[in-house]
């Protein structure tokens, strides 16, 4: 099966404007994302989505693959979508949507997402969560939970805490917490894409809901491996003091854990 990342990235951020140009590591942030999935031996394209004539020179600049997409859709998987369209990407059959602001992204993880669905017939998507090691996190409705079923699949995404506690004693198994990182089967996005937001997505502010909601089965697998998005100049900041602690130790790609995925 064929492979194709594809990078949603826009200009626009309420928390950090421009974000995908930032370059004070003397790259562009958006950069570091693509050099992280050129590192993907399954994925035989990169491609960053934008609809921001800075970024698609920008990602030129540097000899990546920007594709200028409409500046009317609402989601990345809109965006992802109209991409595969594109007679040049109609033969790509698993196809990764990498968030534009995780320049840490481990390609083992990417690599094994695509495995996931090259392998297990019966999933139409596959993500990946990890444990919160953070008790103090699990209440916080900007990380999201996810509880799975005994094959790994999702039963549900949520901001609450889920599963509730009843009992209120020590929980027994770990809260997960999800990572926004997707790969899909070609006709699992294009019927996304297709289908309207449902009610449940629609409380929770979860385009994943909108896939279980229409009876797609998700692949999730455990891993410890959790790269640092890039939310807030903070975010950034913290990324920067990492890479150039990188370089004064000889290696200046962002770190990667080599623990790989716990579950298959």
């Amino acid at each position: 099966m064929s492979a194709l990342i594809v990078i949603p990235a826009r200009y626009a951020s309420s928390r950090f404007p421009g974000k995908p140009l930032a370059k004070e590591t003397g790259k562009f942030l958006i950069q570091h994302v693509v050099e992280q999935t050129w590192r993907v031996d399954l994925a035989s394209q990169v491609v960053v989505a934008t609809d921001d004539q800075r970024i698609f020179d920008a990602v030129r600049s540097f000899g990546g693959t920007p594709l200028m997409t409409s500046d009317q859709h609402q989601s990345g998987t809109d965006r992802i979508a109209e991409v595969i369209q594109k007679p040049q990407y109609a033969g790509a059959d698993i196809i990764v949507n990498v968030q534009g602001d995780e320049p840490e992204i481990d390609p083992a993880l990417v690599n094994h997402l695509i495995r996931v669905l090259q392998r297990n017939p019966a999933a139409d998507l596959a993500t990946a969560a990890t444990p919160f090691h953070d008790a103090n996190d699990v209440a916080n409705p900007n990380m999201v939970k996810v509880v799975t079923d005994a094959n790994n699949f999702a039963l549900y995404f949520s901001r609450s805490v889920i599963p509730h506690n009843r009992d209120g004693g020590p929980a027994g198994i770990p809260y997960l917490k999800h990572l926004g990182l997707y790969a899909y089967r070609r006709n699992a996005l294009l019927a996304l894409a297709d289908a309207p937001p449902c009610d449940i997505e629609t409380l929770e502010k979860l385009e994943q809901l909108r896939a279980l909601y229409l009876g797609m089965k998700i692949h999730v697998t455990i891993t410890s491996t959790a790269p640092h998005g890039i939310d807030t100049p903070e975010d950034y900041a913290a990324f920067i003091a990492r890479y150039n602690e990188g370089i004064e130790s000889g290696n200046p790609s962002p770190k990667t854990s080599d623990s790989g995925p716990s579950n298959h």
